[in-house]
Parts: C-alpha cells; sequence; structure tokens
C-alpha cells in the first residue's frame, strides 16, 4: 500500500503545471509526458492474530514443547494414573488459583509449557507440601537450593512457598539446568530432581562404558528415573484426557488473584476481615507466611482473590496505623528471656529487638517492652506454621510400636504389604505422602497389633536372604509369572519394585529392576 502512494505521488508531479523560463517565445504550458504504466498489487488477506483460548488446558497444550516420547517408564507412570484417576482430579483442584499464573510465566520465558505442570510431580500442588529431606512448598526447593536462588527462609515466613517468587526461582532453576545440558530438558528436569553433580556422574559413567548420554540411557537414582517420566504422563493425559478417561474440568484462562501492596507489616485476622475472605484462603494464596502477620521486613504484598482486591485496598486505605499490628505493653519479670517473650507472644526475637529499638539480647527485669502479637485467638490462624506442624506431625497407630530400616527396593506399597497395613496407615504413622520414595536406611515406624516382631520376623517376606539388585530386560516372550518364578520372587513383588500395572503387557527391552537373593537364581 505504500508504494501504490508512492506512485501516485509522482504522477501528479510529472502531470502538474510548471513555469516556463523568463524570455523568449516557450509556451507557457509544457506538453504533459505520457502517463506511467498503470500499477498493480496483490491483496494480501487479512489473517487476525487467533483469539486466546478461553479454557487454560487449552492454553497450556498449545505451548507443549518437549518431545513426545514412548517409553516403558512412561508407560508405567500412564497405568499408575489410569488406576488413580482421583489423584489427578484432587491434584488439578488444588492447581486452580496457581497454575495460570505458571503458564504464564513459562509462556513469558519461552520455556515448554509443560514444565507448569511439575508441581503435579514435586507437590501435587499442595503449596504446604513438605518432604522428608525438607524440601518445601508447590515446587518443592531444598532450603540450600532456595536461598541459591533468592528464596529467603526465616520465622516470619519461607519464600520456598511463596507462589510467585518460588515459581520465578524454578524456571531460573530449570533454565540453567538446560543450559548446563546442552538444551536437553530431561536432562534439566533430572537435575533439578537429583542435582547436577548426580547426572554428570552418571553421563560420566556412561561416557567411559562406550553408552549413550540421553536420559534413558542413564543409571540414575530410582526417584529421578521415574521424575521426567512422570511429567511426560501427566503432559499425555491433559493433552488428551479422553483417551484415558480423565475428566479436566475446565479452567478460566484469566488470573485467579491480585497482587496487593500492603505498605508495610498487616496482622493476617485483620486483612482476611478486610477482603472478605476466609483465613484458610489468605494462607493458601500466601503459603510463605508461617505467623500470624506479613513480614515486618516485607515484601508487604498480599495475594487475594481477584474479586476481592478493591474491596480490601479500600478498607486499607481507611486502616489507622495502630490497627495494622497488635501491641501488648509487657512487664518484663525476672529470669525472662527475649526468647522466652517471644515465644510467649508468638513473635521473633528480632522482631522484639527492632520494636524496642535494642542492640542485643540483654534486658532487664521492670523494664517494658512493646510486643508485636496477633489480633485473634490462635485457632483462627488455621495454617500458621504451628497450626500446620501440630496437623502433619506422625500420628501414633494401634498395637504395638516398632521401627523397620528401609532396603534397597522397599516402598511403602511393599512394606505395607508384608506387615498387613495400608499404605495411607504407614504414610500417616510416619508424616509422609502415600507417592513418597524411601530412602535406604531410613527407619520407618510401624504398628501392630500383639507383641513387636523380632529382628528376624521384622523383615518383610523372602528379605532375611542375602539379597543383590538385579537390573534385568524383558526379553521376547516374558510375562512377569515367567520372571518371578525364575528369579524365585513374586509377581506382587516385581508389580511392587517397579510400580508396574499387573494387567499390562511387558514389552520387549522394558527395563525392570529385581531384587533377588544371591542363592536363588538358577
Amino acid at each position: 500500500m505504500r508504494a501504490f502512494s508512492l506512485g501516485l505521488g509522482a504522477l501528479l508531479a510529472l502531470g502538474g503545471c510548471s513555469t516556463a523560463p523568463s524570455g523568449g517565445d516557450a509556451p507557457l504550458l509544457q506538453p504533459a509526458p505520457p502517463l506511467l504504466p498503470s500499477l498493480s498489487y496483490e491483496l494480501v488477506p487479512y489473517a487476525p492474530e487467533p483469539l486466546p483460548p478461553e479454557d487454560l488446558w487449552e492454553r497450556l497444550r498449545r505451548g507443549y514443547a518437549l518431545p513426545e516420547l514412548h517409553h516403558p517408564r512412561i508407560t508405567s507412570e500412564l497405568n499408575w494414573f489410569a488406576r488413580h484417576p482421583d489423584y489427578l482430579e484432587r491434584t488439578f483442584t488444588r492447581a486452580e488459583p496457581y497454575l495460570h499464573f505458571a503458564v504464564t510465566e513459562a509462556e513469558r520465558r519461552g520455556i515448554p509449557l509443560e514444565l507448569a505442570l511439575l508441581p503435579v510431580v514435586e507437590s501435587a500442588f499442595d503449596p504446604f507440601a513438605f518432604s522428608p529431606a525438607r524440601a518445601s512448598g508447590l515446587w518443592q526447593f531444598m532450603p540450600a537450593t532456595g536461598r541459591l536462588y533468592g528464596l529467603q527462609q526465616d520465622w516470619w515466613h519461607d519464600e520456598r512457598r511463596d507462589v510467585l517468587k518460588a515459581t520465578e526461582a524454578a524456571y531460573t532453576f530449570l533454565e540453567d539446568m538446560h543450559g548446563l545440558f546442552e538444551g536437553d530438558w530431561l536432562l534439566a528436569l533430572a537435575a533439578y530432581n537429583s542435582g547436577s553433580g548426580n547426572v554428570r556422574k552418571a553421563q560420566r559413567r556412561n561416557r567411559r562404558r562406550g553408552k549413550p548420554l540421553d536420559f534413558f540411557s542413564l543409571d540414575l537414582p530410582r526417584e529421578t528415573e521415574a521424575y521426567a517420566p512422570m511429567l511426560l504422563a501427566i503432559a499425555r493425559l491433559v493433552r488428551d484426557p479422553e483417551a484415558y478417561e480423565l475428566a479436566l474440568h475446565p479452567l478460566p484462562n484469566a488470573p485467579q488473584f491480585a497482587v496487593v501492596d500492603t505498605g508495610g507489616q498487616l496482622d493476617l485476622a485483620r486483612a482476611a476481615d478486610l477482603a472478605g475472605v476466609d483465613m484458610k484462603t489468605l494462607y493458601r494464596l500466601n503459603p510463605a507466611l508461617n505467623r500470624w502477620s506479613t513480614h515486618p521486613d516485607g515484601p508487604h504484598r498480599l495475594l487475594l482473590p481477584l474479586g476481592k482486591a478493591e474491596a480490601f485496598r479500600a478498607g486499607l486505605a481507611t486502616l489507622d496505623g495502630s490497627e495494622r499490628v497488635a501491641w501488648v505493653r509487657h512487664i518484663i519479670r525476672e529470669g525472662e528471656s527475649l526468647s522466652v517473650i517471644a515465644a510467649r507472644y508468638q513473635s521473633s526475637v528480632e522482631a522484639l529487638r527492632r520494636a524496642n529499638q535494642l542492640r542485643g539480647n540483654i534486658i532487664r527485669a521492670g523494664d517494658a517492652l512493646l510486643v508485636p502479637r496477633a489480633s485473634a485467638t490462635e485457632e483462627r490462624y488455621a495454617l500458621s506454621a504451628d497450626q500446620r506442624e501440630q496437623r502433619t506431625a506422625p500420628v501414633a497407630g494401634r498395637g504395638t510400636r516398632f521401627e523397620v530400616t528401609v532396603r534397597p527396593g522397599d516402598s511403602l506399597w511393599t512394606l505395607a504389604r508384608a506387615y498387613g497395613t495400608s499404605t495411607a496407615n504407614l504414610a500417616r504413622w510416619n508424616g509422609m505422602r502415600e507417592r513418597d520414595v524411601l530412602r535406604v536406611g531410613r527407619s520407618l515406624v510401624v504398628y501392630q497389633e500383639g507383641p513387636a516382631p523380632t529382628a528376624l520376623d521384622a523383615l518383610p517376606p523372602k528379605r532375611s536372604a542375602i539379597s543383590r539388585r538385579v537390573a534385568y530386560r524383558v526379553r521376547q516372550g516374558d510375562s512377569l509369572a515367567r520372571i518371578a518364578k525364575r528369579y524365585r520372587v513374586t509377581v506382587a513383588d516385581i508389580v511392587g519394585w517397579n510400580a508396574l500395572d499387573p494387567e499390562a503387557y511387558l514389552q520387549p527391552g522394558q527395563p525392570l529392576t529385581l531384587f533377588v537373593a544371591v542363592t536363588a537364581v538358577n
């Protein structure tokens, strides 16, 4: 269109009037030059940008970029989810407040949108998830890794659980691993789970043996070997839920929360009243908060349901400064210390020092201290760190208590079967989740009716003999029964060790892990 307008301008310039030179008999008007050939151009059809989908699941699918692979480990995870459809349903329900932000941030960075589903693997989208290894939050950051990526952890808050900062840190971590492993996202995922050192060590072993260096060729920790396959399985289920009889209820492709500036420290009970939300909602959107208020030093912000932000801002504008946090005047008694006083009022030593302009910890009996304290009863702060710890602590069972040491090949499923209980009981007795991977050498608490078993009786069936781990690859014509007979184990053992569907067909080349008595193999 621009070229056409320029040509028309040229025609007008050439065909217009011109003034004759002074003097002589030259005519006043010069004859017009011949017209230029007519211009032709091709109209390009208007193609507007496609509208964003209304459903968040569809937006997620459009951004898939990980390879769609077929491998026995992926099949094993698909089989597990197929047998436990309620697990994903509960998980995706918990994901609703957070998933839109995770997708948006991944999209902004230009990374595969499947990575937004990684909290399904890490925490089942439980913002308060805490592993026995001390990993925490949606993205399950370990303390040291969290600090490395700028996530503060102190008495007031733990940013490993911060929805915004932990998501950003997780993606940065994954991008770093992606660069370290030369653009291989599966190796980046493995490094996210078990550390880059473990992955590089496995690569060095394979390089010495002349073996491939890809994810599925490496000998990695058991949990890590299942890690990327689990994410790929979940992505496949989301891509084509009907094929797996999975019902995904629509999620709106719109933000679910607003980020609101509090302008300073604020009691959470006061914040909930101003916003018109219950405390559980407030804590679930702000799971980093450990106590009854926001952090004295910030960040001074709260995440609130989208429709509650304006009411909160309006209420906050009329709130007197003295109403933000409740204060009490405490007279120091003989023998009291700052730590004792802080514990009594659910505060911190640092908060007491700051409020009273103290340089150290020395205080004198008879002096007065200003102490920040919760404005409501302890029960109202239902999801504070103290309240959560009380509910997630290991629960005692009935019968005699004894301990079992985890050995190679053990899982909650195999141990529950061996001791005649359920995986839910074992998890509850030990403060765990049912899908947690057990660490060899860990002690687990078990309850049984009657007296505690002897040291020999406490071993699961077939574990009294010396056993060795065997890496087995399925051969043509193999079945679970045939392999079990050959190695003198049970089909249930093989299923439990490898998280298999007992009704699924084995595929030639499929890797299996067996734990076999050294005298048992034919």
